[in-house]
Formats: C-alpha cells, sequence, structure tokens
C-alpha cells in the first residue's frame, strides 16, 4: 500500500535530488533491412525506425507530464549497422546518414548502433565501417558509434585496438572546430553489452526482441542526500542506506519502463540502474565518494568506496525489478561529473587513478580529455590496459577519451550539456609503447574464459 510519506519522499528527490529517468531507449532490430541493393537497404532502415519509434518521444513527454518524473532523453539503438553493411553493401555514410534522418523524423536524442564487434577479428563490412567512423561522427549530429575490441572469452584484438587509437585521434582532428565532440560519440569496448540503453555505447544486440523498450535510471543526487542523513555511521550502515536508495529508484524506473512498453505496444527490455551523474551541482557521483568520508575524489581509499558504491547499489536495484540489465552501477565520466571536474582540475584525480577505478564501477574511462599531442599508439595503450580489466575480471570496461587536438595539459573542452567540461588530464607521454602496439595480433583469452 503506498503511504503519503512515500510520495512525499519521492517528490522531493525529483525536485531537490535531481532524481529523473536519465533516457528511455527503444532498441530495434534492423536484420530483416538487408537488401542486395543498398539504397533499398536504408529505405527500408528509415521506414522502420521512424514506424516504431514514431510515438517515442511523445511517449515519453505523456508519461513524464502525467507521472511528474522528468525524463531527460529519448534514444533509439539499433543492430550494428556493420551487421547490415556486411549484407547489403555500399558506403557506409549512407547508411549513417540514413539514421540521421531517421533521428530528425523522430525527434530523439540519439541513435546508437554505427557499431562493429570484431572481439576475435573482422568480418565483412567491419573494417569499412571502422575507418568510416571520423567522417560519419563529422557529418552527424545525432549518431553514436561503438566498437567491441576483446571479451573474457575471445580475448583482445589488438589489430582492432591498433586501428581503433587511429580512428580515435583522426575523429578528434576532424572535429576539431566543435571541440573535438566527435570522440566524446565514440566509445571502445571490451565485454560490451547487447541491452545497454546509455550513449554512446548503446546497441540493439542480435539476441535482442525485434523491438524492445530499455530504461535507464539516475540519482547520484538522491545517495548523496540520504548519506547526508547518516553522518557517523559505519560503512555497514552506509551499505545499508545505499541499497534500500537504488531500491526506491529502480522501481521507479521499473514504473516508467513497463508504461512507455505498454503505451508503445513492444516488450519492455531491462532497466539499467546506473548512476549516472551530470554536470549539475547535487549530481555527482564523486560527491557520493566524498559523503562516505574521502577529503577528495582521487585520494587513496576512492577505489574501494566506488566498490562498495557499485555492489551496494546492484544489490538494492536487483530487489526491486526482475529485469535488471545494461551496465549497472555507478558511471564515472569525468567532464560530466561536477565532482570529478573539480577534482581533476585540483590534480587529485589523476588518469592512473581512475583506471584503477575501473576494475571496481560500471564502465571506463570515460569522458576524459588528453592533450592534442598524445600519439595514436597510446591511445591504443590505454584501450589495451583498460580492455585487459574487463577481459580479466569478466567485466565490461570501455574507453572515451577525447584527443584536444591543439591544446595541452591544464586548458579546458567545453561540450555543453550533459556532456560538459573538464580540464585535460595529464597523460605520460616519457616512453612510448609503440612496439608493442605494432606487434598486433590477439591477446589470448583468460583462463577464467573456460566456463564450461
Amino acid at each position: 500500500m503506498i503511504n503519503l510519506n512515500d510520495i512525499m519522499e519521492t517528490i522531493n528527490m525529483i525536485s531537490e535530488e535531481n532524481l529523473d529517468i536519465r533516457t528511455i531507449t527503444m532498441g530495434i532490430s534492423l536484420l530483416d533491412c538487408c537488401d542486395s541493393d543498398p539504397e533499398k537497404a536504408c529505405e527500408k532502415i528509415y521506414n522502420k525506425i521512424t514506424r516504431l519509434a514514431g510515438n517515442l518521444v511523445k511517449t515519453g513527454e505523456d508519461i513524464e507530464k502525467e507521472f511528474g518524473i522528468p525524463i531527460i532523453n529519448k534514444r533509439i539503438s539499433v543492430t550494428p549497422i556493420s551487421m547490415i553493411l556486411a549484407s547489403s553493401g555500399g558506403d557506409p555514410l549512407m547508411y549513417a546518414k540514413t539514421l540521421q534522418r531517421a533521428a530528425d523524423a523522430t525527434g530523439v536524442n540519439f541513435i546508437g548502433g554505427f557499431s562493429a564487434l570484431v572481439h576475435k577479428g573482422f568480418s565483412a563490412g567491419d573494417e569499412a565501417l571502422i575507418r568510416s567512423i571520423p567522417k560519419v561522427l563529422s557529418e552527424t549530429t545525432n549518431i553514436c558509434s561503438s566498437v567491441n575490441i576483446g571479451s573474457t572469452k575471445a580475448g583482445i584484438n589488438m589489430d582492432a585496438v591498433k586501428l581503433m587509437g587511429e580512428i580515435v585521434r583522426e575523429t578528434a582532428k576532424i572535429t576539431k572546430d566543435r571541440e573535438c565532440i566527435g570522440c566524446a560519440k565514440l566509445v571502445v569496448f571490451c565485454n560490451a553489452v547487447e541491452d545497454n540503453p546509455f550513449m554512446a555505447g548503446a546497441f540493439h544486440g542480435v539476441g535482442e526482441p525485434d523491438c524492445v523498450i530499455h530504461v535507464g535510471v539516475s540519482g547520484p543526487g538522491v545517495v548523496q542526500a540520504a548519506l547526508k542523513k547518516c553522518p557517523n555511521g559505519d560503512l555497514g550502515e552506509l551499505a545499508e542506506i545505499i541499497k534500500r536508495t537504488a531500491f526506491k529508484i529502480t522501481r521507479m524506473g521499473q514504473l516508467v519502463g513497463s508504461e512507455a512498453s505498454k503505451r508503445l505496444g513492444v516488450p519492455f527490455g531491462i532497466v539499467d540502474l546506473s548512476l549516472a551523474p551530470t554536470p549539475a551541482v547535487g549530481d555527482s557521483v564523486a560527491h557520493i565518494l566524498e559523503e562516505m568520508g574521502l577529503e577528495t575524489c582521487g585520494t587513496h581509499g576512492t577505489t574501494a568506496a566506488l566498490a562498495m558504491l557499485n555492489d551496494a547499489v546492484k544489490k538494492g536495484g536487483v530487489m526491486a525489478s526482475s529485469y535488471v540489465g545494461g551496465l549497472s552501477g555507478a558511471f564515472i565520466p569525468v567532464t560530466e561529473d561536477a565532482g570529478m571536474i573539480a577534482a581533476a582540475r585540483s590534480g587529485d584525480l589523476k588518469l592512473e587513478k581512475l583506471e584503477a577505478m575501473t576494475a571496481v564501477c560500471s564502465v571506463g574511462l570515460d569522458m576524459i580529455a588528453i592533450p592534442g599531442e598524445t600519439p595514436a599508439e597510446v591511445i591504443s595503450a590505454i584501450i589495451a590496459d583498460e580492455a585487459a580489466i574487463g577481459m580479466v575480471n569478466s567485466k565490461t570496461t570501455a574507453v572515451r577519451v577525447i584527443p584536444a587536438i591543439g591544446k595541452t595539459k591544464g586548458e579546458e573542452l567545453d561540450f555543453g550539456g550533459l556532456l560538459g567540461s573538464g580540464p585535460i588530464m595529464d597523460v605520460n607521454l616519457t616512453k612510448s609503447p609503440k612496439k608493442f602496439i605494432d606487434r598486433a595480433g590477439r591477446i589470448p583469452a583468460p583462463l577464467q574464459s573456460l566456463k564450461n
């Protein structure tokens, strides 16, 4: 039975503590859009997306008004385009521009799925798509791209790692006049998941239904506010508070997802209960860690505090929904988190500490501006290090770094909106990993991949 206290608490979470639904994302399979004529394939893609997602934005807005719950983004994820390209042929840019037309027609914030899965090697369509990424992200505004270069079962495709270092740098150069924004829409994964509703890494996996609704919740400010009420509790008490708060946040996501599913006439997929921060004051994962007792995010103890936060969020969320999925934990995107921006500016949060933190959080090195002089082989080595953490620990890791072309350590990039702004962080360029990266080949899967 709903009581008045629960209602008032939820209202306060929304009005005072930045609680929101970060995204409702419609996943759409494009496998039935393949055609021997690439122009016909593109037309089928456009027609299917606009038919299924034509009312997505309006439905989200209607639910927002009726329930009083902010829904910040309405998005679409599609089958990795490299698969369609392999079957239908043609120019990858033609498919990207078709997706952009569909984004314009439906009014969504982003379409994710200009993607390739190359963790064990390249197949038809993969390399052509990857090499087109810089031009695609330069000539579109609402398209996001991702490439999966490793997995616990397959190991790490170092040919793809080397290539992606070059692609990230080229994407930064070609969008230099827009704060290198292309790289903010490009993520390199190890152990990518098929039902991620968050951008830039969302794509619609081949094991998913023809069409599905996923929900990504958020609420760092709510967790921080709850911890403020327990200034002297021990860590066990804090974990319990985080679990109870995550439960409430996830229930709201389950409600919105079920309602959107019903109104749109498509199956409900999952709730991704990740704590996704924004640059707004009071909506920071870093500030949660500081509320737990750290003087600043980045000091010793940060990794332990983040591990506890991530674990408690998962434990609370899985009790609130039978369908928790996606990434589900805590995100640490530097330019999108007010507390991390401050810690990076002060020099307390460094790239090496962030890498350690990725071993225990939801994703990886996310939204980090690096010096424009950083060579492609160093970017590749950063990707390889992060992929190794994911591969060995059987978790999703990712890299979304932005080489700030023409700028150096201490200067700033400003993307605006949810992507935020932040300082260019120092990267160790004194010694080179070039020979290691140039060896290429494949890093074999670890022993723990042998589960059968």
